[in-house]
């Protein structure tokens, strides 16, 4: 494949440290991260809320037609090879995960990158990357758009455009036996909670903890663990007494097993709020295009059949809209 490139303005150290600043994902998924545990999973799986989880490599998904006014606006060297190539971590159901052949992209983000090639009327190539490489790829050009469950922040609009296309939450899980009810700072207090190292998550349990500690309470004991599915044992065995996870995750969770269940739902930028946006590298002209084609789904109707079809309905937005650093505006009550 003809790789494009654009100007690396940023040294590689800066990118890097970028890649641990707060996350919206933290890949968090039972069973996933196991060659054999992917492989066994069912084809489709029918879930509490109705919604039947289709895992395999067969995918019917919904398709999009070409829109003449957002394929205009996309910019010469990123039409020129016909293709959009789109970067995905892979690693939470519904959002990003791989079929049962464990090697198949699929989930919501794959399904929306889908969505907004078609209306663009190009090729989607897909590139599966880990989350701490996407911000140094989109920068040196080997990925021209990121659809990753990624929230805007200040930092990353420095670097980023974006284009808004759902909402953004955060859900706390326990055994379904809990009693939990987690609204704020004052009910993990002493509580265990396994959380991902830079992650969004952390930052708000840290910011809790802090506010817990002004109070003289005890702070919760933050855990870390080396694989999601370590997370998903921890929890259902005791071993931890929440998780803190994006909310369609742990959503989906709750709604194929016995065990687990949702216990609190908190705005991934909280103090203020967030959304989730395709990324794209700052000042290249594609978020336009691509605000315009995400602008196109909503109309037409196929992107809330998508939200639908993985039971993330409750999280559409009404209008994408372009996000750049001119256009951020600092959330009141971040001190940022």
């Amino acid at each position: 494949m003809l790789r494009k490139t654009h100007a690396f303005a940023t040294n590689k150290s800066r990118l890097l440290a970028l890649a641990v600043l707060p996350a919206v994902v933290l890949p968090v998924l039972a069973g996933c991260s196991d060659p054999g545990a992917s492989a066994a999973q069912p084809e489709s799986e029918a879930a509490k809320n109705g919604i039947v989880y289709n895992t395999s490599v067969e995918q019917n998904r919904i398709r999009g037609e070409k829109d003449a006014a957002a394929t205009s606006k996309v910019p010469e060297a990123i039409a020129k090879d016909g293709k959009l190539t789109v970067a995905t971590t892979a690693g939470a159901i519904p959002l990003s995960f791989h079929a049962t052949d464990d090697k198949t992209p699929i989930g919501v983000e794959v399904d929306i990158a889908q969505l907004v090639a078609d209306k663009l009327g190009l090729e989607l190539d897909l590139q599966v990357t880990s989350w701490e490489n996407w911000p140094l790829k989109t920068q040196s050009g080997d990925f021209e758009a990121v659809f990753s469950n990624v929230g805007i922040n200040a930092a990353r609009v420095k670097l980023f455009d974006f284009s808004t296309y759902r909402a953004a939450y955060m859900g706390f899980e326990a055994k379904k036996s809990s009693t939990y009810d987690i609204k704020g700072s004052d009910d993990i207090s002493g509580l265990k909670i396994s959380v991902g190292s830079g992650t969004n998550q952390e930052k708000i349990l840290l910011a809790w903890n802090k506010e817990l500690e002004a109070k003289g309470k005890a702070p919760a004991t933050l855990q870390y663990y080396s694989s999601d599915a370590d997370t998903i044992l921890a929890l259902s065995s005791g071993r931890t007494d929440l998780n803190l996870a994006p909310f369609p995750s742990v959503t989906y969770r709750e709604n194929t097993r016995d065990d687990l269940k949702v216990v609190g739902k908190v705005n991934a930028g909280w103090p203020a709020e967030t959304l989730v946006a395709a990324t794209t590298l700052k000042g290249n002209g594609l978020a336009p295009a691509i605000t315009d084609a995400l602008n196109s789904t909503i109309e037409d109707g196929s992107y809330g059949k998508v939200l639908e079809r993985w039971g993330l309905s409750e999280e559409a937005i009404p209008e994408s809209k372009t996000v750049t650093e001119a256009t951020f505006v600092v959330p009141a009550g971040t001190g940022k």
